[in-house]
């Protein structure tokens, strides 16, 4: 069964080194994940009056949300936090309380830096954020991209063999199962109490 992955990238520029290794994701396709980059540049700063009647943006963006088997947070460092955009559309996804489309939903985050710490604060807000909305986080591999620039990517914008690509491969792999073992273990789970 091919997992609905939603990806979320905390960079709004196209030619980011994170929507880069999140192609790249994507076009890992023998671990069975069927990835769409869910854009969260559109969406409306979140405010509360919006919640009895949200904008048709907050509205698709939760369904989209809703419809994932996983959600894959691929995101660079703002002065060593979570960029504005990304936490934007965490609080959105949260929202009408008791509502949140995060509840459950299995998780894991990149972060990447031409930087030696690659993205390592931020990667621990998303996490802080993923442990308060009940997200199961991937552990490990822990994915701290460090030393990441252009050049390490080919001309359509995925990362080029080596060490690098490597490691982005293990960690897809490693999301898959941890997807995997997270809806088994919930099948499981309903069939005991069934």
């Amino acid at each position: 069964m091919a997992y609905k992955i939603a990806i979320l990238v905390g960079s709004l520029r196209e030619a980011s080194i994170n929507r880069k290794v999140a192609r790249t994701i994507c076009a890992i396709r023998d671990d069975d994940l069927d990835c769409e980059m869910v854009e969260i540049g559109h969406l409306p700063l979140y405010n509360q009056d919006s919640d009895q009647d949200p904008p048709t943006e907050y509205v698709d963006f939760r369904e989209k949300i809703a419809g994932a088997d996983g959600i894959l947070f691929v995101s660079p460092e703002y002065n060593r936090g979570i960029p504005g955009v990304l936490k934007n559309a965490i609080d959105i996804g949260s929202r009408p309380y008791g509502k949140s489309v995060w509840d459950g939903k299995p998780a894991a985050i990149v972060t990447a830096s031409p930087g030696a710490i690659g993205g390592f604060g931020a990667n621990h807000q998303i996490r802080q954020a993923g442990t308060f909305l009940n997200m199961p986080m991937m552990q490990q591999p822990e994915a701290y991209l460090g030393h990441v620039t252009d050049d390490k990517f080919d001309e359509d914008g995925r990362l080029k063999d080596g060490p690098l690509k490597d490691f982005v491969t293990k960690i897809a792999h490693a999301f898959h199962d941890w997807v995997d073992v997270i809806h088994k273990a919930r099948a499981a789970l309903a069939d005991v109490k069934s």
